[in-house]
């Protein structure tokens, strides 16, 4: 398992969310790209990148922020948020990204999307964040009436290898990671690598994820909100 810390930006600032609820906001740092290099230095080599403006807006607004955080760090950046059109993906990636995460436009433009993977292949995040095991787009502003396993086949069928679950009940509340969910999603789909976000907080989160066997948990709010230390997480993370 790795595991991802998270940066959440608005307003080129590194903040939380609560549940998704924009009106729930608490800036972390002013510096992302100081955060960044903190976990860098801790020893971790991913970073999940999220334009929570973007996602928001529909087209990509801190790309300032990920190239800054590529240009002077070796983090693996997986990026999200906002990226709707084949000029938002050629700048994600031109601004040093790894690999992109579409949640959205997978729902609302599934031509595009299946595009990109052909296009791009493993370097696609299939984003899945789910309300009630309903798929959430538009900055989770809005739940579809689209059921989480079929969406997951469908796209599994079409070449998506890499998927990021968040349960927005579970986001940003510290209470612990949707275990069920992803065990049920690991018995349905074996080879899909599944990486668990939202709610992660304590040891015993890990612990159930990494013998669930998911490829990787994000971690976020419980990392600023000094719920479980860097050195803790540190070895959890095994690439």
């Amino acid at each position: 398992m790795i595991i991802i810390p998270a940066i959440d930006l608005i307003d080129a600032k590194a903040v939380r969310l609560t549940k998704g609820d924009y009106n729930q906001k608490k800036i972390y740092n002013e510096s992302p790209l100081a955060v960044a290099q903190e976990f860098e230095a801790a020893g971790f080599t991913h970073l999940h990148l999220v334009d929570l403006d973007g996602a928001k807006s529909g087209h990509i607004i801190n790309d300032k922020v990920l190239r800054n955080i590529t240009s002077n760090t070796n983090l693996k950046v997986d990026f999200g948020g906002g990226v709707k059109t084949n000029e938002d993906i050629a700048l994600a990636f031109e601004c040093g990204a790894v690999q992109v995460t579409g949640g959205s436009i997978a729902v609302k433009n599934r031509e595009v999307f299946e595009g990109w993977l052909k296009e791009y292949g493993d370097k696609i995040i299939l984003g899945a964040d789910v309300n009630e095991r309903k798929i959430a787009v538009s900055g989770w502003q809005e739940t579809t009436d689209m059921d989480l396993f079929t969406f997951l086949a469908d796209y599994h069928s079409k070449g998506a290898k890499y998927v990021i679950c968040t349960d927005i009940a579970k986001d940003g509340l510290l209470q612990g990671s949707s275990n069920d969910l992803y065990a049920e999603i690991m018995q349905e789909f074996p080879k899909i690598k599944l990486v668990a976000s939202g709610g992660v907080t304590t040891e015993d989160d890990l612990k159930k994820l990494e013998d669930m066997g998911v490829y990787g948990a994000i971690v976020g709010k419980a990392i600023y909100e000094g719920r479980i230390s860097l050195e803790t997480l540190i070895k959890y993370h095994n690439v």
